[in-house]
Parts: C-alpha cells; sequence; structure tokens
C-alpha cells in the first residue's frame, strides 16, 4: 500500500534538529510546558539564542518576548510553537513570511480530537507542504538532542543528560519521559529522543532516516502504535542494516487484518501481530515487548555490536545465579558449551578449591577475599576457543566502600580486560535497579561498559543480540552469494487470467496452476456423471476419493463433500450420487465430482499465503489437515522466501519433530519440502495483485513424496 506524502530531506531535519536559534512561540509564565521547555534549554547546554514571543506581555521568564516570529528582527532556526488550537496555521503563516522554516507544535486538538481536528491537522500539514516547512507534530512534547545539547522538550529533563548511542523515537508523547528517566537510570547517554506526536508531516521514518545518518547513533529504538508507512519503514530498515545500526522496536496494538478470508483456513492463523512479527523478521527489526526490554536490550546492542554464535561462557561470583543464567539460556536458544580441557586447567589454577570450573562458571563468594578473581577468571574464559562471547555478572558499586580507590581499580582493570578479551563480553547485574551516583562515577572514571540491568531483562537482550547478529550475518553471505534458486530448472508457467472479484476457484482449478508452477499436486479428473467417475477410479485404482466440485465451492467438508476410501465401482456411483445431490440442493454451479486416488500416512501440513493490506503476501505453514485451525501451530513468513527460509520456518512448529520421523515414522525429505514451499510462494507471487489468499491443505510429506491433496485460491 502506498501513500503518497512530503519527506522531508536530509538537510531538513539536520536544521530541525541542530538549530542554532531558537522561538517559543506562545511562551508564558502560566504555562508548566513553557516553564519546562525555556528551562531545559538552559539547563543542558543549549548554546543558541532563545527567544520569547508572547504578542500579550513584554517580559516572560524574566527575559524580553516579542509580540511575533516578524519582530525578531535576525534569523530563526526553529519554532517551538505552543499556542492555541486555532492560533496555530496563524503562527505558521507569519513564520514561513518571516522565513522561519522548522517547526515542532506541541499544541494538541488536532486529528488525535475527530473530524473537525482531523481537517485542522490537513490544512496544517498542506500549508507547511506548500510552504516546504519541516513541522514535528503537532499534539508532540518536541525532541532532546542529547549530542547536540539542544532540548526543546516540553516536560522537565532531570540531570544529568547523558549523551550516548541509542536513538529513541516514539509515538507516544506521555511515555517519552518515563523512557528518558529509565535510560538515566541505567545510566544510557542516548543520541536523540524524538516524541512524534500526530505524524502530521514529519514521520516515525523520517526521524529513523535521520538516525540512519548520525554519526552519533549506533542503534535506533522504537515505540510503535502502528507502522504508517509500511515500505518507507522497510526502506529505512534495510538502509539501517546496511550501516551496521540494529533496530529495536516495541510494537503494540493487535487487531484482526482484512486479508483473514472466511474461504481460507489460513486467515486462521494470521493475525497482524503475527505478520509484524514476520515482517520484522525480514527487515532485521529486534521486536521486544516491555519498555524495560526496550532500552535494555538496545544499550547491550549499542556496546557489544555484532557476535559471532551463540556459545556462551558464563562468569558469575554466584551458583543461584549461575542456575538461572543455564535455565534462561535454554530458553533464548543460547548454547553453554563445555570449557576445552586447557581451560579447565588453567581455572583450577587460580580457583579455591571448593569451586568448580565448569560453564556457567561459579568462581564463588571468595571473591569478597581476592578482589581480582572475577577479572582473572574472565580472561581464562574469554580466551577458550569454544566460545563466542562471554556472560559476566557484574554490578556497578551502589556505595562508596571505605576504601573507594580500590574499588575503582577493580573496576578499572576489568574494563580493560573486558576491552582487550578475544569475543565480546556482555556485563549483565543480578537484578534491574538504578545505577547511583557513585557508579556512575565509577563508570566514568574507569571506562566500565554498559551494564544490561537484571539477569532477566539481560538474557531476553543477549538473546536478541545473537539473533540479531546470526540475521545480519545471513544477509551479509546472501548479499555476497546472490539470492537462494531452487534446484532444478524452474518452470514456465502460462499467464494466469485473475479471478473476478471475489471469486473463488475450487480445487481442480487451482491444483492446476500449481501443477505449472512444479508443485506436485494429487492426480485427478473431473467427473460429470457416474460413468465418467467410475472410468476414472479404475485408472487410478481403487480405494480412491470422491470430492463435490463446484465453482465457488470452498472448504468441502463443511457440506459433507468428502467421500473417502471408496473400494469399487458400486461405492463410486452411490458417492457420485450423493454429491451430486448435495451441490444440486445448494444450487451450486459447473456440478460435479473430482476422483482422486488414496493417499494414507504421512504428515500434513497447511501452506497458506494472505495478502496483507500494509505488508503484502505473508506464507504460514504448519500442521494441515482438521488439526489446522485445532493446533494451530503454524510459523509466519513475508514472501519472497527461499527454501532455507522455509526449513527455519519449520524448525519452528512445535510438530516439527513428526517431520524428523518420530517414534520410526519415515523421516520428510526436508529439502525437497522446503523447495516445494517456496514454489507455492512462487505461485501466489506470479497472480498479481488481485489474489487474497491460495491455500493448500493438506500438503502431504510422507518422506521424499510430496503432494498437494487439495488447493484453492480467492480473489479479492
Amino acid at each position: 500500500m502506498t501513500t503518497t506524502r512530503t519527506v522531508p530531506s536530509p538537510d531538513d531535519l539536520r536544521a530541525l534538529f541542530r538549530p542554532s536559534s531558537i522561538a517559543l512561540v506562545g511562551a508564558t509564565d502560566k504555562s508548566g510546558w513553557s516553564l519546562s521547555t525555556f528551562d531545559n534549554l538552559r539547563r543542558h547546554g543549549f548554546a543558541g539564542k532563545v527567544h520569547l514571543v508572547n504578542p500579550r506581555t513584554e517580559v516572560v521568564h524574566g527575559e524580553p518576548a516579542h509580540r511575533g516570529l516578524a519582530e525578531i528582527g535576525e534569523p530563526v532556526d526553529l519554532a517551538y510553537v505552543m499556542v492555541p488550537t486555532p492560533a496555530v496555521l496563524p503562527v505558521l503563516r507569519e513564520g514561513a513570511a518571516a522565513g522561519v522554516r522548522h517547526y515542532v507544535v506541541l499544541t494538541a486538538g488536532f486529528g488525535e480530537t475527530g473530524e473537525e481536528g482531523r481537517l485542522r491537522e490537513e490544512e496544517i500539514s498542506r500549508f507547511a507542504a506548500e510552504n516546504g516547512l519541516t513541522l514535528l507534530g503537532p499534539n508532540g512534547n518536541g525532541y532532546i538532542n542529547a549530542a547536540a545539547g539542544t532540548t526543546p522538550y516540553g516536560l522537565p529533563i532531570p540531570a544529568p543528560l547523558r549523551s550516548g548511542p541509542v536513538g529513541v523515537v516514539l509515538q507516544s508523547g506521555a511515555l517519552a519521559s518515563s523512557v528518558l528517566a529509565f535510560a538515566q537510570a541505567r545510566n544510557l547517554g542516548l543520541s536523540l529522543l524524538t516524541s512524534m506526536g500526530n505524524e502530521a508531516l514529519v514521520s516515525t521514518t523520517d526521524v529513523m532516516s535521520y538516525l540512519v545518518d548520525d554519526p552519533d547513533t549506533r542503534v535506533i529504538a522504537l515505540f510503535l502504535e502502528s507502522v504508517r508507512h509500511p515500505e518507507e519503514f522497510a526502506r529505512v530498515c534495510r538502509a539501517a542494516a546496511r550501516a551496521g545500526k540494529p533496530v529495536v522496536a516495541l510494537k503494540i496494538g493487535t487487531s484482526a487484518i482484512a486479508s483473514h478470508t472466511a474461504q481460507a483456513h489460513t486467515g486462521a492463523l494470521v493475525g497482524d501481530d503475527r505478520v509484524i512479527d514476520a515482517a520484522f523478521r525480514r527487515l532485521g527489526v529486534v521486536r521486544v515487548h516491555s519498555l524495560e526490554d526496550l532500552i535494555i536490550t538496545a544499550g547491550l546492542l549499542a556496546e557489544v555490536g555484532r557476535v559471532d554464535g551463540r556459545r556462551i561462557g558464563v562468569v558469575t561470583p554466584s551458583g543461584g545465579a549461575s542456575e538461572i543464567i543455564a535455565d534462561r539460556a535454554e530458553q533464548e536458544g543460547l548454547e553453554l558449551p563445555e570449557f576445552t580441557p586447557e581451560t579447565v586447567a588453567r581455572l583450577k589454577g587460580l580457583l579455591p578449591e571448593f569451586a568448580t570450573p565448569a560453564n556457567p562458571l561459579d568462581v564463588t563468594g571468595y571473591v569478597v577475599v581476592d578482589r581480582t578473581l572475577l577479572g582473572r577468571a574472565l580472561d581464562v574464559v574469554a580466551d577458550d576457543p569454544g566460545i563466542d562471547a562471554v556472560l559476566l555478572l557484574s554490578d556497578l558499586p551502589r556505595t562508596a566502600p571505605a576504601a573507594p580507590e580500590a574499588a575503582i581499580r577493580v573496576a578499572e582493570a576489568n574494563a580493560e580486560r573486558i576491552r582487550r578479551a578475544r569475543v565480546p563480553v556482555m556485563v549483565v547485574g543480578n537484578v534491574l535497579t538504578d545505577v547511583t551516583e557513585f557508579g556512575r562515577q565509577v563508570q566514568a572514571r574507569t571506562g566500565f561498559p554498559y551494564v544490561a540491568g537484571g539477569i532477566e531483562h539481560g538474557m531476553t537482550a543477549i538473546g536478541h543480540l545473537v539473533r540479531w547478529s546470526r540475521a545480519v550475518g545471513r544477509a551479509s553471505a546472501e548479499a555476497r552469494t546472490g539470492a537462494e534458486a531452487r534446484t532444478g530448472p524452474s518452470p514456465s508457467p502460462a499467464a494466469v487470467t485473475p479471478g473476478a472479484p471475489g471469486e473463488l476457484w475450487a480445487e481442480h482449478r487451482a491444483a492446476a496452476l500449481l501443477a505449472e508452477h512444479g508443485v506436485p499436486v494429487v492426480p485427478s479428473r473431473l467427473a460429470a456423471d457416474e460413468a465418467e467417475a467410475v472410468r476414472a477410479a479404475e485408472e487410478f485404482g481403487y480405494p480412491v476419493v470422491l470430492k463435490a466440485a463446484a465453482d465457488g465451492l470452498g472448504h468441502k467438508s463443511d457440506i459433507g463433500g468428502v467421500r473417502l476410501g471408496l473400494a469399487g465401482p458400486d461405492q463410486v456411483r452411490a458417492a457420485h450420487r450423493e454429491l451430486a445431490s448435495i451441490l444440486a440442493d445448494r444450487g451450486l454451479p459447473g456440478a460435479g465430482t473430482l476422483v482422486q486416488p488414496q493417499r494414507t500416512g504421512g504428515v500434513e501440513l497447511l501452506v497458506g499465503i494472505v495478502r496483507d493490506p500494509a505488508w503484502g503476501l505473508t506464507l504460514a505453514v504448519g500442521l494441515g489437515g482438521v488439526w489446522v485451525e485445532v493446533l494451530r501451530d503454524s510459523a509466519l513468513r513475508l514472501l519472497p522466501v527461499t527454501p532455507s527460509e522455509v526449513r527455519e520456518a519449520l524448525r519452528e512448529l512445535r510438530g516439527y519433530r513428526l517431520l524428523t520421523g518420530v517414534r520410526g515414522g519415515e523421516p520428510a525429505d526436508l529439502d525437497r519440502l522446503a523447495e516445494v514451499v517456496t514454489a507455492i510462494g512462487e505461485a501466489a507471487a506470479s497472480l498479481g495483485p488481485g489474489l487474497s489468499a491460495l491455500e493448500v491443505n493438506p500438503l502431504l510429506v510422507r518422506g521424499d513424496v510430496i503432494e498437494a491433496l487439495d488447493a484453492l485460491i480467492s480473489w479479492s
């Protein structure tokens, strides 16, 4: 879905977020917004001029005030607008005439309030676009550019405001201050924090694009209520991946999507939230589910960057913590491999006799006696060739001990060990607590790295980091080697004439199209009468299956339209008469039966594709047959997919072991299965924008024999 809109240029965005002078329009001593914004600019290092504009008073916040933007008499880079709702457009008109090109509109009462507000918002958007203005908001608190010391933000910003590597974009004004406070509590510096408001002109994707190019930003963190411009979002996420900047997102809100169709079982497996998961996976976006994980994960990614595998060495001073970490590692899909004999021998040489040199490593409470023990153990574990990264359980000190310099020297030595380690070292604290003022001092003096707060959130962050690293590595490999292709020559299917809107192609038409695209389908024959049904059955050999066949007929079992295990001509004739009667009673046109050989054994899968209105064709693969809506065991991917992506999706199924030959069953040829599912996706993609859903249910998998036993196609 494409939406035409005015996209600010990179120069406009830089000017918006790095102004040399700011005018506070509507400044007044009676407003907490005005007081906070003025105080923020004064307290947090803004070096430019701040002009106050109020037509009704000469002094505001102890400073001379101007009656309007036109009276300032010198260039203004940014106008921060706090006037009543009806006055916003006049302010934009006056500012445009005075040469002010960039605006933050704090004022509410626009699209968030209903139809009248929506019309007001369209009016200011149109004026801004026609006059080349850059406008953030309305109904937003503004932004905090900590890297530049620029803070036109309408709520109090507590000290200290620390600059750092994480850029935050929020589709929420109320939560912006909470996110800032949490980042400050964990001593995590931000490059830019932006409260988007209604996104009348400047959008979330515009700010993301700015952060991709921003040298002060290493990770982009998002709080999303909606993805308003999916194509732009995808483009910017790919640009972030090329720049090596992870995107971490907390996406809220779930709803049914328009791609659900009554004709397709796939609709029961696909919802807006699951499609977002699939879209984020395709784009390499790390999805989290809490504000704490948003900040903690972003902080860890900014500190550590990529890791080369999921084999983690753990160094802790606590046996209990080691057990918690081991449990959480399994949940996150991380490996805690055994140390090599050489590592074990080295550990025995430095650990107390009552310690066990195993992974996870508990160096014991002896760290109270020997403050160097934890760091020396880290050196040894980081050198183990079977380890891809190290988790070091270590909190910043909360209070100054009797000998604070000794504590600082220990932190300094461990910080140096972490910097020179052979593999990345991820530091995690025991529990989620605020970093104290003494902890900040230790971090500032020693260069001790970011500490992910608490084992629970820290392990979540490490899991995300490892998965993101694998995704980036896979994307890089695919970029080097080119797109993966199915083995063997691809068929050249004939052009397909799309169905009419709302039309349903029943099994015989859908199966014929799939066969043209190289998908193996069960042999079948349409029969208009009993004699044709019997002839077809005898050609296939008994037993056979008869299915009701008529234009517009979807799920045949819902009307009793399937007869299984027919063992002779009399049974075929009787079945044909019964099915023909059912179809006639329902007035379905083109009525007849479809004759197929009976298939038994194997595993039945569903492979379905539906069109999501935002993200396009979405593939669902899961256990099929009668179990599809009962178990709802499925994995989703956006098209197009490669066979390797299909293999990964199959491994996510709870019923995956059924495909591997559990309890003596015949294992499936997973490579061949992945090729067939990929071909089904290619068939769907070839049908053009009119396709609503394509479904194969079941896809029978029996060793290397894979056949589509039923299919349907519906048109939007």
